[in-house]
């Protein structure tokens, strides 16, 4: 299968002011864990726990970004990237989590974004990306209020700093994963079990993304800068025929627990035997949560198919294995029609302004080949992933979804959380011996669809 063949949807089929970029997180590529003033964040700790991470692994070195940035850039600009979304580290812009400013942890993304505007790439910044410094976790992390406007201080100092240059800004990328899978399942840092914790989490970020976005509006000077926030959405359909209520509360649980406060200003109400007992809102705080988005960033990657609810208390269902379908090395379905279903969903029933999708891509099995004394790798499945799901938003597009980007997730292999370093997602292989990158035949894809 050539790339050539492949090129059956083309960019000019999008719309002409389209964004094309990829994605990345601070924690899963930058390394130089201590470097610069840095402190640990619950990654740093929780990646350091026997047992938390396959292998062992951890992201004291990932791939190096923090020293490699102007390489990584330069790849960016081969491939022809227009944009690109990254994180911010808060342990290397707040040592203490508030406080005392390390200038040095600014200066790094003062360079990276002007690296960027310099090969003609729009800088999307996201303040926070699961990395909280440990120092907040010790004080109660997200279960605590204080926490969010620590939040709110921290990406004030980062937009005073880089407002005038960065175009897009996203306050939290996929709050849910922060406080579901941190706090409820213990799967993600820090690690813990308490339905109450989570659900604290759950509010005290939405809280912070609203105190942030006055400051972000305050700040970000490029007259054509826009603030919005990322959520992670998946596919929810009936596992079975009698699927129909479970599947409803499914997805007020993978949907809309942070949608719904966001658009509407209200809890799902489904949720609410869940959530009440544990909710600390406050006056106003729904006011604060749901003010207006410039953007909503969507995260998609699969669907889900519930066929029981195997635990009330702590929100488990068992799911249904769809073994006639595609699956990526995650075992996740391959479902592209959920995203164009979810797309049609947030313009038709949440009229949600602007849409960028912020991440979506696939994990394989890639293997890295030399031809000829060249290095290759070969990875058709990511290639037709990418191609089928580019079709599922043109579609989308075409009936009047508002989509102004999309960003591959990711660049590059990196740290996966909790997967180590066993599942690529890049478009860009990353050998982590040597720190040596190769662009895949879905990144040579990728080019050539953005040049044809």
């Amino acid at each position: 299968m050539t790339l050539e063949n492949k090129l059956e949807v083309v960019k000019s089929a999008f719309p002409p002011n389209f964004y094309w970029g990829t994605a990345t997180a601070s924690y899963q590529i930058e390394g130089a864990i201590s470097q610069d003033g840095r402190s640990p964040s619950i990654w740093d700790v929780f990646s350091h726990t026997p047992g938390k991470i396959d292998n062992g692994d951890s992201g004291d070195i990932a791939c190096d970004h923090y020293n490699r940035y102007k390489d990584d850039v330069a790849i960016m600009g081969k491939i022809g990237l227009n944009s690109y979304r990254f994180s911010i580290s808060w342990s290397r812009i707040l040592p203490a989590g508030t406080g005392e400013v390390n200038q040095a942890g600014l200066d790094f993304y003062s360079r990276l974004v002007d690296e960027l505007l310099a090969a003609g790439i729009e800088p999307y910044a996201t303040l926070f990306h699961w990395d909280l410094p440990q120092v907040l976790e010790d004080k109660g992390g997200w279960a605590n209020r204080e926490t969010a406007y620590h939040f709110a201080h921290y990406a004030d100092i980062v937009s005073r700093h880089l407002g005038d240059r960065v175009k897009g800004w996203i306050t939290i990328n996929e709050p849910g994963v922060a406080a579901i899978l941190g706090y409820l399942s213990g799967e993600h840092a820090p690690g813990l079990k308490s339905m109450n914790k989570a659900v604290r989490a759950t509010h005290h970020l939405l809280l912070a993304h609203g105190l942030a976005m006055p400051l972000l509006r305050q700040n970000a000077t490029r007259p054509e800068a826009e603030c919005g926030i990322t959520l992670s959405f998946n596919s929810v359909d009936p596992g079975n025929d009698n699927a129909g209520e479970l599947t409803r509360i499914k997805d007020a649980w993978d949907n809309r627990l942070f949608l719904d406060p966001l658009i509407k200003g209200v809890y799902p109400p489904e949720l609410y035997a869940v959530l009440n007992p544990h909710l600390p809102v406050e006056p106003d705080d729904m006011a604060i949560i749901s003010a207006p988005l410039d953007f909503l960033g969507v995260n998609y990657y699969f669907r889900t198919l519930p066929v029981e609810w195997i635990d009330q208390p702590n929100m488990e269902f068992l799911n249904r294995h769809n073994d006639t379908a595609q699956h990526t090395a995650m075992g996740w379905e391959v479902y592209p029609e959920g995203l164009y279903n979810l797309l049609m969903r947030l313009h038709k029933d949440y009229q949600v302004p602007k849409l960028y999708i912020t991440e979506n891509g696939a994990a394989y099995e890639d293997k890295l080949e030399e031809e000829a004394g060249e290095a290759f790798v070969h990875d058709p499945e990511r290639l037709d992933y990418l191609q089928q799901h580019f079709l599922a938003t043109l579609k989308a597009i075409q009936q009047g979804a508002p989509v102004a980007g999309y960003f591959i997730w990711s660049l590059l292999d990196n740290f996966e959380w909790a997967y180590g370093y066993e599942k690529r997602f890049g478009i860009v292989y990353v050998d982590y011996p040597t720190q040596r990158r190769i662009i895949k035949d879905s990144g040579r894809w990728y080019s050539n669809f953005l040049r044809t």
